[in-house]
């Protein structure tokens, strides 16, 4: 069972309510898990790997990157679609109930305002290579390693568009 926010409450929180959201579902007891990505353009990889962050929690929160961050990781061009719109994508999939948007290149400052039990990252990257390990270990959190394996990708997609035409 989701934990949706009240009814006429969006999905996508504003940044400057995390630290609260965080308070509040730990003194109810929920166990709050945590994924982040770009979510450029939407394909199954993500929805995988968000259905199975989601599997790790009571309460699934994914962090949504900025657009200048994103040009940042990917280069220019990207992102294709603005930060605000893969929020709103990213926070209809059932697996999901609250996206914030964040400017950073990492999470670490999400993590530490949000404080979640669990940091899931997917298949590309391994415990010891996820550039969180620390801060979560500080928070006394896990990380987790969850999805399919990669092989599918924005990057892939965009190629084969760009092929076709």
């Amino acid at each position: 069972m989701n934990h949706q926010p009240a009814a006429g409450q969006s999905r996508v929180i504003p940044r400057s309510g995390l630290r609260a959201l965080g308070e509040r579902l730990r003194r109810e007891g929920k166990r709050i898990a945590f994924a982040n990505g770009c979510f450029d353009v939407l394909h199954v990889g993500h929805t995988r790997y968000l259905e199975a962050a989601r599997a790790e929690g009571d309460v699934l929160v994914v962090g949504v990157n900025g657009d200048a961050a994103v040009r940042a990781l990917k280069g220019p061009g990207r992102p294709l679609l603005p930060a605000d719109t893969r929020a709103e994508l990213v926070a209809a999939l059932e697996a999901v109930d609250y996206v914030v948007i964040f400017e950073e290149p990492n999470a670490e400052a999400v993590l530490t305002e949000l404080h979640p039990h669990v940091h899931c990252k997917g298949t590309d990257y391994t415990e010891e290579s996820v550039p969180e390990r620390q801060v979560m270990r500080r928070l006394g959190g896990d990380v987790r390693i969850v999805g399919d394996p990669k092989n599918h990708s924005t990057r892939a997609i965009l190629a084969g568009i760009v092929s076709r035409s």
